[in-house]
């Protein structure tokens, strides 16, 4: 049985969340790029995903997707499942008076927002990303000197076999933009500490991190911020720069004139504009510097 007669026949009458094949993927990324899934699931709640897992058994090709602002999609789409998480799993809330919990699909920014209302610094940093918290933890998004594992408690996921399990932050080993946590676990929430403060003063953070962003990165645009992340005592940027890629083209994808390492759809690229411009630029830093680029944004799917 494939597996979508196998969701048909064993879970669609089993949740009330949507279920959708063959979606295109384009409308859930920054890029505004990307082929079909073929299958978009978005659970009501967490007993719905866990119900959907016991009964994909044995599938393992499953994907979260947040907001899609650090993710290339390629022309092929993801032959496998997409899940999409909802207002249900974005939920705030404090613990107590430095603690706050987090649902996997809160908007940064809004985390960022809701610490400020309740007087709690060491979130400033958030109101600079565009993702999710859930994405944020897997990549430990960071900027400006902060990142996630230094306000992480802990994390709730779910395994594919639909059980719940907390794991601490003491017991994540991260690093610049990563962490050593399993790719078959879904994020479900998680637990911040922050320090109490007084909201002008964490209002004044978050205002002079946003005009820092402002000036330096493009805005409004076709893209999925940082492409490369920064090697060590190095910018991603200057070495791009440097190895005389600024303003280069491929296709309808290009480099951002105000920020070397973001990439950008003009309107009318395909995902392989954007991935052949990356390892283009990629090869050309490699070769000019001997400095081997890592990636910071993901790629996901199938090539046509």
């Amino acid at each position: 049985m494939n597996l979508i007669s196998q969701i048909k026949k064993e879970v669609k009458n089993k949740v009330s969340g949507q279920i959708i094949f063959e979606e295109n993927l384009s409308k859930y990324s920054w890029f505004n790029l990307g082929g079909p899934a073929k299958v978009v699931f978005r659970p009501k709640n967490l007993n719905e995903l866990s119900i959907f897992l016991k009964n994909i058994k044995g599938f393992d090709k499953i994907k979260v997707l947040g907001v899609g602002s650090n993710t290339l999609i390629r022309d092929g789409g993801f032959d496998g499942i997409i899940i999409k998480f909802g207002k249900s799993f974005a939920h705030l809330s404090l613990f107590d008076q430095n603690t706050l919990i987090a649902g996997a699909a809160a908007l940064d920014k809004n985390v960022s927002n809701f610490a400020l209302e309740n007087s709690l610094t060491g979130f400033e940093f958030l109101s600079c990303i565009p993702g999710t918290i859930g994405g944020g933890i897997r990549m430990n998004s960071g900027c400006y000197g902060e990142d996630i594992s230094k306000i992480l408690i802990s994390v709730q996921v779910m395994d594919l076999d639909g059980k719940i399990k907390v794991i601490y932050s003491s017991d994540i080993k991260f690093s610049y933009r990563e962490c050593n946590l399993d790719d078959n676990l879904i994020f479900i929430s998680a637990t911040f500490r922050g320090k109490k403060d007084n909201k002008p003063n964490i209002q004044k953070k978050v205002n002079n991190l946003i005009k820092r962003k402002k000036r330096d990165q493009p805005s409004k645009i076709k893209t999925c911020g940082s492409t490369f992340k920064n090697p060590e005592n190095n910018k991603a940027w200057k070495l791009i720069k440097d190895s005389g890629c600024a303003g280069m083209n491929m296709g309808g994808a290009h480099i951002s004139k105000k920020h070397c390492n973001f990439f950008v759809n003009k309107g009318n690229a395909k995902s392989s504009d954007l991935e052949n411009l990356i390892y283009k630029v990629k090869s050309e830093v490699l070769n000019k510097t001997g400095i081997n680029l890592e990636l910071e944004l993901q790629i996901i799917g199938e090539q046509l």
